[in-house]
């Protein structure tokens, strides 16, 4: 599995607007949902439950929200840069500005977890988290997210 099996050029926005955590969750569902062909209001009370059992804020600005749903054939993601950073409860407690929402079939437990990591391994490198607060692009995002990941596949 690869990012580009995760994420394709129209799942990727910059400047994404929100006051908090919620308003960010809730922009993401209604921006994404169209995509992965899932129902808005499903996604955001997936993303919100999932919440509620901790924060999905990894560190250094970074959350993968992620959750379960019924009707998708295969992982999916939606990565976004915020325009201005929102707290999220991080486990570092610093305020989040990079964003991948990760959902997955119902009973895809091992393509989840096998997902979620790579999404993780991903955003944990300083490096790309850098390069990616660094341009406005929604292109460019989505070349430095998936050519960073190819780079260092093994």
């Amino acid at each position: 599995m690869q990012i580009s099996d995760l994420l394709t050029p129209k799942a990727v926005t910059t400047r994404l607007k929100a006051a908090n955590k919620k308003q960010a969750l809730q922009d993401l569902a209604k921006r994404a949902a169209p995509l992965m062909g899932v129902d808005e209001r499903v996604l955001f009370e997936t993303l919100i439950e999932r919440e509620r059992l901790g924060s999905t804020g990894i560190g250094n600005g970074v959350a993968v929200p992620h959750g379960r749903l019924p009707g998708l054939s295969a992982p999916t993601g939606f990565f976004a840069r915020l325009e201005k950073p929102v707290d999220f409860e991080a486990v570092d407690n610093r305020p989040v500005d990079l964003i991948f929402l990760l959902v997955t079939p119902e009973g895809a437990g091992g393509d989840h977890l096998k997902a979620l990591a790579l999404v993780s391994r991903l955003l944990r490198d300083r490096k790309t988290c850098d390069k990616l607060r660094g341009t406005d692009r929604a292109d460019a995002l989505y070349a430095l997210l998936v050519d960073h990941a190819a780079s260092h596949a093994a």
